[in-house]
């Protein structure tokens, strides 16, 4: 192994993972790089979430930064990158389609992992939200802000239009004219703004923050997990499908989870006139 390899810190150790009371807490642990993301680093929160959304233990998921400054400032274009393979003599540096098949692989994978988790997603954001960790909060469930937080689609600052997802996610949440603003002018956008877009749920002290996004973890950790996976993905669905299509999955979804636990747990709770105890499966 060479000297710049012993040099690379374990990913391990920057994408902290543990689960804890069905809580399944992902935390970007790279404080000093602004919380950005090496390849490595990106495929890590993939995975974990890819892995959380098929764990039975897992009930919710929070994604979190170290630090105080910031979320997440997207791609370390500074740190290692994935191996690419061997190009013949003569071959251009970059090919057409190599940029969009690293795109493809890598962001849009990521944030697709966050909108296809079976389990609810949390965005703790505990600072500055720019550019692919801008759209790690778009692509959450529900999003709890610091008061001192900010999001930026910073992109077109950098003369690249914005990716990971943006133009996909950020108009269903703050319509077509607020999210050309935002993604044009590439302004900070504080958490109260946030809130009233309709881009955070929650906007709480930074001291109260984890406390926060604990409660309403520990709120979805009590419904019926399977029931809350089938709602996430259609609402999701909600923007592309007409009427006729969005009425045939919700009748299937509905069939589907008559033969689950928790639709039984939840009837004879209704019945006993008590509080149902969900299992999440």
């Amino acid at each position: 192994m060479s000297a710049a390899a012993d040099e690379q810190p374990d990913v391990d150790d920057q994408i902290l993972y543990e689960v804890t009371e069905g809580i399944a807490r992902l935390k970007i642990n790279a404080a000093e790089q602004g919380n950005s993301l090496s390849a490595a680093m990106r495929d890590r929160i993939t995975e974990r979430l890819e892995w959380a959304s098929g764990d039975l233990a897992v009930r919710s998921v929070i994604i979190t930064a170290a630090g105080e400054r910031h979320f997440c400032t997207g791609a370390n274009l500074g740190g290692a990158q994935k191996p690419t393979p061997v190009k013949p003599e003569g071959a251009p540096a970059r090919a057409m389609g190599d940029a969009a098949r690293m795109i493809r692989s890598g962001w849009q994978r990521l944030i697709a992992s966050i909108l296809d988790c079976e389990k609810p997603v949390i965005a703790a954001v505990n600072g500055t939200a720019a550019g692919g960790g801008a759209q790690i909060v778009l692509a959450a469930d529900l999003v709890v802000m610091a008061d001192s937080a900010k999001l930026v689609e910073v992109f077109v600052k950098r003369g690249i239009i914005p990716d990971a997802g943006g133009a996909y996610l950020l108009p269903r949440l703050v319509g077509p004219h607020v999210a050309k603003e935002l993604m044009f002018l590439a302004d900070d956008v504080k958490a109260d703004r946030c809130a009233q877009l309709g881009i955070a749920n929650r906007v709480v002290a930074a001291d109260e923050l984890d406390a926060a996004v604990d409660e309403l973890a520990g709120r979805l950790n009590t419904a019926p997990t399977k029931a809350l996976a089938l709602t996430k993905s259609l609402i999701n669905r909600s923007f592309e499908t007409g009427r006729e299509t969005a009425f045939v999955e919700e009748a299937a979804a509905q069939d589907w989870l008559t033969s689950s636990e928790d639709f039984a747990e939840g009837m004879l709770a209704f019945r006993e006139r008590r509080s149902p105890e969900f299992k999440g499966w």
